[in-house]
């Protein structure tokens, strides 16, 4: 049987992409093996999956000046030969990372090793984990077509985020039956991201009454962040956290307010959801959220607000807009060639296997 090792981690954008190429790699014939942090939150994530993982030493890569930094070389040289050590033993024929500060060492040691590497980039300017690693993999792939700039040529290509095939089989009446919604109106989703949004959840409650007028809303703000003044408030909803109905308040959807987290939107272009996106302010990140959610309004398949200009006169109309036009955004989205991300991921990794 041939083997696959995956690798990634640092944060759950990190892992769900990886879980999701499982099945099919499974059924082309792949044994499966992820290698992952010893103290990362991506160990918790495998082991509810019931993925079996191996562990390497592997440390962030800081660009401030701590104890921590002085520091880090030593352990993620420490990791490059531990990394090295559980190749030579497990024998992987191809290796898929994507990205985060512990795929460096397994990348750069399957480089040592001859062994036929893929990494993808989430965000349409890349990391710099992955920033490290490029020249030493067999193919690059990305989410955004501008990504593509920043790759090495000839061996770069577009490939959208692999993506959960459970995301489709959600059920609008069981979304409706978990929610308690009516569903006599359109269904509003807000998503914070996988930390929450404080900022959409004050815009939104902020605007709650002219929503309710059009919409039936299901919120998502944040461990908590609820508001518990707004429990018994006709046609809207409120969860922290919502992991196995997921599907299910996708399938109810008709439109969506998000952050836009690479994932995230790569998930909405999968179910063709129309969506505003907010994306993290530069003030509050290095600005990888507005180059995703710019490159989606490019493509046609959203509307970007930023939070510095937004008012609660602009949001509405925003959103009144895209819901009215919600069936041009979904034709945009039906003829991406990037929301089949899982089988040109795997027909990639075949090819890369001959390159061995």
């Amino acid at each position: 049987m041939k083997k696959i090792i995956l690798t990634g981690g640092g944060s759950a954008g990190h892992v769900t992409p990886n879980l999701a190429l499982i099945p099919e790699l499974k059924r082309r014939g792949f044994e499966v093996l992820y290698v992952c942090s010893k103290d990362g939150m991506e160990r918790e994530i495998l082991e509810k999956e019931g993925v079996p993982y191996k562990t390497v030493t592997a440390d962030k890569l800081r660009r401030y000046l701590s104890v921590k930094t002085l520091t880090a070389p030593i352990r993620i040289q420490h990791g490059y030969h531990e990394a090295i050590r559980l190749l030579r033993r497990e024998k992987p024929d191809v290796i898929f990372a994507k990205g985060g500060y512990v795929s460096v060492p397994v990348v750069k040691a399957a480089k040592r090793l001859k062994i036929p590497t893929l990494l993808h980039e989430s965000d349409l300017t890349p990391g710099l984990a992955n920033k490290l690693c490029f020249q030493d993999v067999t193919f690059a792939l990305c989410n955004f077509p501008e990504t593509l700039d920043y790759l090495p040529a000839g061996k770069s290509f577009v490939s959208g985020c692999p993506i959960r095939e459970s995301l489709k089989e959600g059920s609008r009446e069981a979304g409706l039956a978990f929610t308690g919604l009516p569903g006599q109106k359109p269904v509003l989703l807000i998503i914070g991201g996988s930390l929450g949004s404080v900022y959409l959840n004050n815009k939104v409650r902020n605007n709650l009454n002219q929503l309710l007028e059009r919409f039936e809303i299901v919120h998502l703000c944040r461990k908590g962040h609820l508001d518990e003044s707004l429990s018994d408030r006709p046609g809207y909803v409120q969860y922290e956290y919502i992991s196995e109905q997921m599907k299910d308040l996708f399938a109810m959807a008709d439109l969506v307010l998000s952050r836009s987290g690479a994932n995230a939107i790569c998930e909405l272009l999968y179910l063709k959801k129309p969506m505003l996106l907010v994306p993290l302010s530069k003030a509050a990140s290095r600005g990888d959220q507005i180059l995703n959610a710019r490159s989606f309004e490019k493509q046609g398949f959203a509307v970007v607000m930023e939070e510095e200009e937004i008012t609660d006169e602009k949001l509405l109309a925003a959103i009144y807009d895209l819901y009215d036009r919600r069936e041009e955004f979904r034709t945009k989205m039906a003829e991406s060639l990037q929301s089949d991300a899982v089988s040109f991921v795997c027909d990639k990794i075949g090819e890369a296997m001959k390159h061995a």
